[in-house]
């Protein structure tokens, strides 16, 4: 804004205008500033609120989003499915069966494999469900013990308008610029039911106004042909994060730099990976990436799951500290924040 109008300063109707030296110092000083800032955001090690603030209530629920907004993270994450009816719900599987009670309600209208696809029904339908704690499936029991009790309370799904919108809304609110985090979930599978959720959500971010890397979105799915579409193919300017599991190694990094602006690969294999040498750890994954200039924002870190750390900042400690990472998904939002904070 300073440099439009400092330039417009200059040359409106073409008639140059005397100006101060002082005026010129202060334009520099505040440009130089603006240079500054930049330069340490693109530093800034970033906390993403995991579904939320879920490590204390059910995921992806609207009162999750709001606690992990109200504790300052940096992003907020939206997994984003489409309804039969094309509307893009924040849910974190293509299923309603793992968080919502959608058994008890529509017990006839499970598929073949016995499980409920959000796909199959509509908004209306599925607004009459109830959300609770994630629950393994195969013991009927939470995946989570010690998380908020299953039963309690009242919680409902909502669409990525709704959340969008919440954000935006506390933004103007609290002066605060909290960004999201969405993720097209598993794509081919829409497709293969007729529906391009990537179109649908891209015009969504574009329609609140999320359409390139300096605005405050991350877009992020695990399916590498569906993200080099959505760069090449449908013209996205927005940062865009490749999802990444090892089934055979490391991935592409070559690849993935053609077209992305950082990786999120799982936490546990980054340490897998991870090596000692002279008394410092290195990952030739991480260190690779940041020649390429990419990201590295790794999921999940879960005070449930240390993988043999002594605490929760331990964890944080060896991650940020040693190996180097730019960001995490967690489920613990506040501690990662106070951790950083330290």
């Amino acid at each position: 804004m300073l440099i439009y109008k400092m330039s417009y300063l200059y040359s409106n109707n073409c008639k140059p205008l005397i100006i101060s030296l002082e005026f010129k110092l202060i334009c520099i000083l505040i440009l130089v500033s603006s240079c500054v800032m930049a330069q340490d955001k693109s530093h800034h090690k970033i906390v993403i609120a995991h579904r939320g603030a879920s490590g204390y209530l059910p995921e992806h629920t609207m009162e999750s989003k709001a606690m992990a907004y109200a504790m300052d993270v940096d992003f907020i994450e939206q997994d984003v499915v489409l309804t039969s009816d094309n509307v893009p719900v924040v849910m974190h599987d293509i299923y309603l069966d793992e968080v919502t009670n959608v058994s008890k309600i529509y017990p006839k209208r499970s598929r073949k494999d016995g499980r409920f696809y959000i796909i199959d029904f509509t908004l209306d339908e599925i607004k009459q469900l109830s959300v609770n704690e994630r629950i393994d499936l195969s013991t009927k029991k939470p995946a989570f013990p010690n998380r908020f009790p299953i039963g309690k309370s009242d919680f409902r799904l909502h669409t990525f308008q709704n959340e969008i919108e919440l954000i935006q809304g506390l933004n103007k609110s609290t002066g605060k610029t909290i960004g999201i985090y969405p993720e097209i979930k598993n794509p081919a599978f829409h497709q293969e039911n007729g529906k391009d959720i990537s179109k649908i959500i891209l015009k969504m971010l574009a329609d609140y106004g999320y359409t390139n890397k300096l605005h405050a979105c991350i877009l992020q799915c695990f399916d590498a042909d569906e993200l080099k579409r959505i760069r090449f193919d449908l013209k996205s300017d927005l940062f865009l994060t490749q999802l990444m599991e090892f089934p055979d190694g490391i991935g592409d990094l070559d690849t993935y730099a053609q077209y992305a602006d950082a990786i999120g690969p799982p936490i546990s294999q980054l340490i897998t990976f991870s090596y000692k040498k002279e008394n410092k750890t290195y990952n030739n994954l991480i260190s690779k990436a940041h020649d390429l200039n990419l990201k590295v924002h790794p999921y999940t870190f879960r005070e449930e799951e240390l993988k043999g750390f002594s605490s929760f900042d331990d964890l944080l400690d060896f991650s940020f500290n040693q190996l180097n990472i730019d960001g995490v998904f967690t489920d613990f939002p506040d501690k990662v924040v106070a951790f950083l904070k330290k």
